[in-house]
């Protein structure tokens, strides 16, 4: 079976929108699939945590520049709250 689309968080899946963004950008891609379950899970908790369709589109912005210049987990932010 081929794996489709490509790997989300520890309890966050990605969402739709962060998804095609991430593959669009083959650096970014490459990054994503590097860093850990919980990093990972960091970013998508980092973006769908805002309220507005708005905050959420920038947010999606931001991690695409953080992570090609290779950041590999949001900064400035307290971290998920879901995590246990």
């Amino acid at each position: 079976m081929v794996k489709r689309g490509i790997s989300s968080g520890t309890i966050h899946k990605i969402p739709s929108d962060l998804e095609k963004a991430v593959v669009s950008l083959p650096k970014v891609k490459t990054l994503w699939e590097d860093i850990t379950p919980l990093a990972r899970n960091e970013w998508i908790c980092w973006v769908i945590s805002g309220k507005k369709a708005e905050t959420r589109n920038i947010r999606i912005q931001k991690a695409l520049s953080k992570m090609k210049g290779g950041m590999r987990r949001p900064c400035c932010w307290a971290g998920c709250p879901h995590r246990a």
